[in-house]
C-alpha cells in the first residue's frame, strides 16, 4: 500500500513510454522494447524515418508540376525482363539499370552456348537484419538457372558469378519459384513423360516431378524430392511450393496441399551439404559439383496426411486475407465466372462472399489477395475494380463476411445502344450480337500494379483512339481508391499483344511485344514540369 505522502506519478510522454528508463521499477523489459523499436514506434528510429521520407516523396511524385515524361526507348528481337530497377536484354545477358534520371548500361555477360541458357532468374535481396559469412552474399544477386541444369548466383551490379551449384545430370530442371520470399525457393523439373515403349519394358518407376529446395543467405541445401503417381496418385498434374506448403494438383480438377516440414521431418535418409564430400549409392563425390550434382535425398514411401483438398475449376486456388481464406471457383460449370471465398478452417461460405463480375468480355476477370498483406481482395474486371475486405459477420460472429472497402470504375458512356433500329423505310433491323465489356472502343481496365513504398495502385486504362489503343496510368490511393494523378503514355498499346508495366517509385516501366516478334521497353521519369 502506497504512503499517504507519496507523490503522484509523473506523466510519461507518448513518444518515450516504451523506452526503458535507467532505474525505474516499471522498466519495458528488453524483448518488449526491441519488438516495438522494430515495429517503427519511436521517433527517431530508422524505420519511422524511413516512411517518414517515403511520404515526403510520395507528396512530391503527386504535385501538379511534377509530370511522367518518357525519357528512354530501346528494342530488342528477344523478350525483355524488369526486376527491382534493372532492365534485362538478351536473356539476362544486358543489363541496364533504370535509378538514374535515364537508363545506363551496367553490365554485358559474354555470349554462351545453348546450354548455358538462362532458363529462369530469381532477385535475390540481402537482409539488413544480419551479417552473413561472405561480404558477396550481402549484396543483391540474380538466382539464374541454366539450360544444363547449373544454377548461378550473379551479382545485380556488375554480373560477376558469386557462386554456381550443379543440380543433376539426370534431371531436367526448367523453373524457379519462392516458397518464402527471400528465404526459401525450389526448382522444379519438366514433368517426366516417358515413352509407351519405355512403359512396356517396366521401366516406368512413376516418378512425375523433382523439386530442389535451398535457403538463401548463405546458399543451402534443404532437400531434393520426387513427386511421382505411384505415392500421390495417377491423377498428379502438377506440384508447386508456397509458405512451407506443398500443392499438388490433380486433373480430376482436385488441389491437396501438404505439410513441407513434416514431408522432411519424416522421410529425408541424408542431410546434404553443398561442398562436402558424399558417398551415395556407391558414387563418390562433391555435393554441387560435376557430375555428381545434388542426390535425392527425400524418398517418400507413402503419401503423407492431406492438410486440406479443395475441388477447384482450371485447378486454380489462393490462399490468404485474416484469418485465413480460400478463393476458387468450385469443379461445376455452373459456377464458371464465380468466385467463391471460404474460411480455410472449415471451408465455410462467408456471407456476399460468391463475388461475379457478370461481364461479358473475351478476357476474364482476375482476383487475387492484395500484395500489401493487408488482407484484402482485389477483383479486377473490364470496367470496374473491386476492392475487398474480409470482416465479422454482424449476423453471427463466428462467420465471416466480405464487404466493400472501395471501387474505381472506367469513364464509359453508360447510355446502351438500342438493340432493334428503324430504316427511313420503316424496316427493323435487329441486332444480332450484344457489345462485349472489353470492347476496344471502351475504356478498360488491363493492368493493376501495386506500389509499396508509396502506397499506391497503378491502374492502366486502355482505349481505342484513332485506330490505335492509347493507354492512361491511374494512380489511385491504396487506401480510398481516390485518382490522385493520371499518365498518359506517349506509345501506342496494342491489345492483340502481350503487355507489362511495373511502378516503381518515381520511374514507370512499359514492356511490350510488336509485330514480327519485336519487344520494346519505354521507361517514364517523374520531372519537373516547370524546370523543363
Amino acid at each position: 500500500m502506497a504512503s499517504p505522502c507519496s507523490a503522484p506519478p509523473t506523466p510519461v510522454p507518448c513518444d518515450d513510454r516504451a523506452r526503458p528508463r535507467a532505474g525505474s521499477r516499471r522498466s519495458t523489459s528488453t524483448s518488449v522494447y526491441l519488438s516495438r523499436r522494430s515495429a517503427g514506434m519511436f521517433s527517431k528510429d530508422a524505420g519511422m524515418l524511413f516512411r517518414k521520407n517515403l511520404k515526403v516523396f510520395r507528396q512530391i511524385i503527386l504535385q501538379d508540376s511534377r509530370v511522367f515524361k518518357k525519357v528512354w526507348t530501346r528494342h530488342s528481337k528477344s523478350p525483355i525482363s524488369y526486376e527491382s530497377g534493372r532492365i534485362y536484354f538478351e536473356n539476362y545477358r544486358c543489363c541496364f539499370s533504370s535509378i538514374p534520371s535515364r537508363p545506363q548500361h551496367l553490365y554485358q555477360l559474354p555470349k554462351s552456348s545453348k546450354l548455358e541458357k538462362i532458363e529462369d532468374v530469381l532477385l535475390c535481396q540481402s537482409p539488413l537484419d544480419k551479417v552473413l559469412p561472405r561480404t558477396s552474399d550481402q549484396a543483391p544477386s540474380l538466382l539464374a538457372l541454366t539450360a544444363h541444369n547449373w544454377l548461378y548466383r550473379l551479382s545485380t551490379k556488375t554480373g560477376e558469378q558469386l557462386q554456381k551449384v550443379c543440380l543433376s545430370s539426370r534431371y531436367k530442371f526448367r523453373y524457379l519459384g519462392w516458397d518464402v520470399p527471400q528465404e526459401t525457393f525450389y526448382i522444379k523439373s519438366v514433368q517426366n513423360k516417358q515413352s509407351p515403349t519405355v512403359r512396356q519394358a517396366g521401366l516406368d518407376n512413376n516418378a512425375m516431378i523433382y523439386l530442389a529446395v535451398f535457403q538463401v543467405f548463405p546458399l543451402e541445401i534443404v532437400a531434393v524430392l520426387e513427386i511421382s503417381k505411384r505415392v500421390f496418385g495417377s491423377t498428379v498434374l502438377d506440384v508447386t511450393l508456397s509458405q512451407g506448403v506443398l500443392v499438388v494438383s490433380h486433373s480430376n480438377k482436385t488441389v491437396k496441399l501438404y505439410s513441407f516440414e513434416n514431408i522432411v521431418d519424416k522421410f529425408m535418409t541424408r542431410r546434404l551439404v553443398l561442398g562436402e564430400q558424399c558417398q551415395w549409392s556407391g558414387i563418390s563425390g562433391t555435393v554441387g559439383e560435376s557430375p555428381f550434382g545434388i542426390p535425392v535425398n527425400i524418398h517418400i514411401n507413402e503419401c503423407p496426411p492431406v492438410l486440406y483438398e479443395l475441388p477447384c475449376l482450371d485447378n486454380y486456388m489462393q490462399i490468404g486475407g485474416h484469418p485465413w481464406h480460400v478463393i476458387f471457383t468450385p469443379n461445376h460449370k455452373k459456377h464458371r465466372g464465380t468466385y467463391h471465398i471460404c474460411l480455410l478452417k472449415d471451408g465455410t461460405l462467408a456471407h456476399n462472399g460468391i463475388q461475379d463480375m457478370q461481364c461479358c468480355s473475351l478476357e476474364s476477370d482476375w482476383i487475387y489477395f492484395h500484395p500489401d498483406e493487408s488482407g484484402r481482395i482485389i477483383h479486377v474486371g473490364p470496367s470496374k475494380i473491386n476492392v475487398l475486405k474480409i470482416v465479422k459477420s454482424q449476423e453471427c460472429l463466428s462467420k465471416f463476411a466480405v464487404v466493400s472497402d472501395f471501387s474505381i470504375t472506367a469513364h464509359r458512356d453508360h447510355i446502351s445502344s438500342a438493340q432493334n433500329s428503324v430504316t427511313s423505310s420503316g424496316r427493323m433491323v435487329r441486332r444480332r450480337f450484344h457489345q462485349l465489356d472489353d470492347d476496344p472502343e471502351k475504356e478498360t481496365f488491363r493492368v493493376v500494379e501495386y506500389e509499396d513504398e508509396l502506397d499506391l495502385l497503378a491502374v492502366v486504362e486502355v482505349t481505342l483512339r484513332d485506330e490505335k489503343g492509347r493507354a492512361n496510368v491511374g494512380l489511385h490511393d491504396n487506401q480510398s481508391g481516390v485518382l490522385m494523378k493520371t499518365v498518359e503514355l506517349v506509345e501506342s498499346w496494342d491489345v492483340t499483344y502481350t503487355h507489362e508495366l511495373f511502378f516503381d517509385q518515381d520511374t514507370i516501366v512499359h514492356i511490350a511485344q510488336e509485330k514480327n516478334n519485336l519487344f520494346s521497353c519505354h521507361v517514364y521519369k517523374s520531372t519537373n514540369e516547370r524546370m523543363d
